[in-house]
C-alpha cells in the first residue's frame, strides 16, 4: 500500500540506528569520542555519496540501512564530550546545544535540498551533502581533544571524575546496565516520548494536507513552524536543568523538571488537537505541542550523564537512545495503520497524547538515583 511504501525508507533508517546505538555506546565508552565520531563521520559522508549513484530500489534502501548504523555514535560521543568537559552544575545547556542540531536541520533542510535539487539535480544533490563532510571531519580532527588530567581536575573541582582508569573500563559490564530497574523505565520512557516525535517528523505534512485542508505549496511552510519552536524547547530544557543544579538542587532531579514537565505539557496539547475546529488553533497547539516535546531532548542525555556509572556514560545514553528509537520506528508504522483503519488523525493523536504522560510518569516515579546506589 502507498501507506507502506512511504513508511519502508524511513525503517531502512530507523530500525537500524535504533539497534545500532546498543553497540555504539559501548565503543564510544572504549575508544572514546573523537574516535568513533570521526569514523562515524567518514562513513556517513561516504555512504551519503554512494546514494548520487543508486541505480534501483535495493540499493537505495541498504544504503540508507548503512547510513542509520554509521550515525549512531554521534549522539552518544555528544554526550561522552560534554560529561568530559562540562561539571554537572553546567552540561546540561551544552547537551541541549548539540541536541538542537537535529532541530535546526529538521526546520532547513528541507528548503536547502530543495534549492540543490532544482540546481543540481538529486544526484549532485547527494554529492553536495556528503562533500560538505570533509570540512567538519578535518575541523574535528584538528581541534577537539579530550581534557587532560589536568584540565579534568580544574573543570571537575568539587564533582566526581570522568575519565575512568583502564582498569575501571575493563572491569565495567555492559550487560549489568540491563539489571537496573532505572535503565529499563529509561527506556519506556523516551520511547514513549519520541513516538510522538517522530509522528511529527513523518506525518505532518500528511495531516495538515489530509486534515486541515492546506496545499503542498503552503504545508511545506507551516511543517517547519513546530520544527522551529522545538529548537528553543531543547534550549530551554537544558538551561532550566542546569539553572537549578545551580540553585542547590539534586542533578538528577534538575533533569527530570523539564522531562517530565515537558512530556505532560506536550501530551496536554498534542491529545485535543482533533477535536478543534479552528485551524490556527490547531496550529497553535501542534507548535506548542512540540516545543514541549522537545524540552526533554537535552536534558534526557545530561540525565543518562548523571546516572550512569563515570564509564558507561555513553552505554547508558545509547540505550536510552535505542529505545527512543524504537518508538520513532514504530510511530511512521502504527500511524499509518490507524489511518488506514479510520481514515482520520484522532486516535494517532489521542495515542501520541496518552504515551507523552507515559514518558512522563516513567522518568518522574521511577527514574530517581544512580546505578550504582540501586
Amino acid at each position: 500500500t502507498g501507506v507502506q511504501t512511504c513508511a519502508l525508507p524511513i525503517s531502512a533508517f530507523l530500525w537500524p540506528y535504533a539497534l545500532a546505538n546498543l553497540p555504539a555506546g559501548w565503543l564510544v565508552d572504549k575508544f572514546g569520542p573523537k574516535s568513533m565520531f570521526s569514523w562515524a563521520l567518514s562513513l556517513w559522508s561516504g555512504l551519503t555519496f554512494l546514494m548520487a549513484f543508486v541505480n534501483g530500489y535495493s540499493f537505495f534502501y541498504g544504503l540508507r540501512m548503512l547510513l542509520g548504523i554509521a550515525e549512531s555514535p554521534f549522539f552518544t560521543s555528544g554526550i561522552t564530550l560534554t560529561h568530559r568537559w562540562f561539571s554537572e552544575k553546567e552540561r546540561g545547556l551544552p547537551t541541549a546545544i548539540i541536541n538542537t542540531g537535529s532541530q535546526i536541520a529538521n526546520a532547513l533542510a528541507p528548503p536547502i535540498l530543495t534549492v540543490l535539487m532544482l540546481s543540481l539535480g538529486w544526484r549532485g544533490m547527494f554529492i553536495t551533502i556528503a562533500l560538505c563532510g570533509i570540512p567538519l571531519l578535518l575541523a574535528w580532527l584538528k581541534f577537539y581533544r579530550d581534557p587532560n588530567a589536568r584540565e579534568d581536575a580544574l573543570l571537575h573541582a568539587g564533582q566526581r571524575t570522568v575519565t575512568a582508569s583502564p582498569q575501571q573500563r575493563s572491569n565495567a559490564s555492559w550487560g549489568s546496565l540491563f539489571r537496573h530497574r532505572t535503565t529499563w523505565f529509561m527506556v519506556i520512557g523516551n520511547f514513549s516520548i519520541m513516538f510522538t516525535i517522530w509522528v511529527y517528523l513523518t506525518w505532518l505534512p500528511g495531516y495538515l494536507e489530509r486534515s486541515l485542508g492546506f496545499s503542498l505549496k503552503t504545508t511545506g511552510w507551516l511543517a517547519s513552524l513546530p520544527f522551529l519552536a522545538g529548537i528553543f524547547g531543547v534550549l530551554v530544557g537544558g538551561f532550566i536543568s542546569d539553572r537549578l543544579v545551580r540553585r542547590g538542587v539534586r542533578a538528577i532531579t534538575s533533569r527530570k523538571v523539564p522531562v517530565v514537565a515537558g512530556a505532560a505539557l506536550a501530551g496536554c496539547f498534542v491529545a485535543p488537537i482533533p477535536f478543534v475546529d479552528s485551524t490556527p488553533m490547531a496550529m497553535t497547539l501542534l507548535t506548542i505541542g512540540y516545543f514541549f516535546s522537545q524540552m526533554p531532548q537535552g536534558a534526557l542525555w545530561a540525565l543518562a550523564s548523571d546516572i550512569a556509572p563515570k564509564e558507561q556514560v555513553a552505554s547508558l545514553g545509547a540505550i536510552q537512545n535505542f529505545g527512543g528509537f524504537l518508538g520513532a520506528a514504530m510511530a511512521p508504522i502504527v500511524t499509518g495503520v490507524i489511518l488506514q483503519m479510520t481514515g482520520q488523525f484522532t486516535n494517532v493523536f489521542l495515542l501520541g497524547g496518552g504515551l507523552l504522560i507515559v514518558g512522563a510518569i516513567s522518568y518522574g516515579l521511577f527514574v530517581c538515583r544512580p546505578l550504582n546506589e540501586e
